[in-house]
C-alpha cells in the first residue's frame, strides 16, 4: 500500500485501540518521511484532526514533528506503544477479590482484568462495547456483570474502586469514555478510590493538552453528545501509567514528548 494510502486508511479508521491506532500511523508516518518529509506536518495535522482525542497519535506525532530523523521517531514510538506495561502494574495493584467498576471496553484495563480473574467486574455499557469486554472476561473466568448507563452512578458506590482509563490526559485532568464522570464524581464522594490507567502516550505537555482541549470544545457538540468526557484531575486518587504508580499531580504533568509547535494549530 501506498504510504499516502496506508495513512488515509488509519484517518478514517475509527473505534480501534489508541494504540494500535498510533502504532499504524507511526509506519505510515515513516514512510512518509522517507519519501517526502515535506508531507509530515499535514499528515500529522490531518491525523490529530480525525482523531481529535486519542493520546497516543499526538503524543506520536509529536515526536516525530520534532525529531532530527522522522521515521526512526516514528518507529521508536511505535516499539514503545507495543512494550507498554501498563496492564501488568494495574493487575498488580488491584486488591484481592475487589469488586471494580469500568466503563466501555478500555483495552488495557482489560489486559489487567483478564491477569488477574479473581476481580469482580461491573461494566458499564456507555459505549456499547461493554456486553462485549463482560463475556471476554467471563470466559477467561472472572465474575462480570454488565451495568446499563442509568446504574453507573450506583455501581460506583458499591465498588471497591473505579478504574477510568484515559484517551488522553494533561495536567488539569483527562478525557475518558462517556460515564467516567459520574463514575468518578460517585465514588470521589463515597470515598472509593478512583484509579487512572494512562498508558504510554496518553499524557501531553500542557500547551498539547490545551490546544486538544480547545479544538474539542469547539467541535464536540452539547456535553451530553460528546464520545469522551473530561474527568478533572481532582477527582482521580491515584494514577498508574507504563512504569508503575505515580503521583496523580505530577503523572499528569510528565510527558515523554516535545511540544511541537505544528500541532498547536489546527489542519488547514
Amino acid at each position: 500500500m501506498h504510504p499516502i494510502e496506508h495513512l488515509r486508511y488509519v484517518a478514517r479508521a475509527s473505534g480501534a485501540d489508541p494504540s494500535l491506532l498510533a502504532r499504524e500511523a507511526a509506519a505510515a508516518l515513516a514512510e512518509i518521511a522517507e519519501a517526502d518529509s515535506a508531507g509530515l506536518v499535514p499528515a500529522c495535522r490531518r491525523l490529530v484532526e480525525r482523531h481529535l482525542t486519542s493520546g497516543p497519535v499526538w503524543w506520536m506525532s509529536a515526536r516525530v514533528l520534532s525529531a532530527a530523523d522522522p521515521a526512526e521517531a516514528a518507529l521508536n514510538a511505535a516499539a514503545e506503544l507495543e512494550d507498554d506495561q501498563t496492564d501488568r502494574h494495574l493487575a498488580a495493584l488491584l486488591p484481592d477479590s475487589a469488586t471494580v467498576t469500568v466503563i466501555g471496553w478500555p483495552e488495557a484495563t482489560a489486559d489487567a482484568l483478564r491477569r488477574r480473574g479473581d476481580v469482580e467486574v461491573l461494566v458499564v455499557d456507555s459505549t456499547g462495547e461493554g456486553s462485549g469486554l463482560a463475556r471476554r472476561l467471563s470466559n477467561a473466568g472472572s465474575e462480570s456483570e454488565i451495568i446499563p448507563n442509568t446504574g453507573v452512578g450506583p455501581a460506583a458506590a458499591v465498588s471497591d474502586l473505579v478504574v477510568i482509563e484515559a484517551f488522553v490526559a494533561g495536567p488539569s485532568g483527562v478525557l475518558a469514555a462517556p460515564g467516567s464522570l459520574p463514575a468518578a464524581a460517585v465514588a470521589a464522594h463515597a470515598g472509593r478510590p478512583v484509579l487512572l490507567a494512562a498508558p504510554t502516550g496518553r499524557v501531553l505537555p500542557d500547551a498539547l493538552w490545551g490546544a486538544l482541549l480547545t479544538r474539542f470544545d469547539d467541535t464536540a457538540g452539547e456535553p451530553w453528545d460528546r464520545s469522551a468526557e473530561l474527568v478533572p484531575a481532582a477527582l482521580i486518587s491515584r494514577l498508574v501509567g507504563p512504569e508503575g504508580e505515580i503521583d496523580v499531580a505530577g503523572g499528569l504533568s510528565t510527558a515523554t514528548c516535545p511540544v511541537a509547535p505544528e500541532l498547536l494549530r489546527a489542519a488547514g
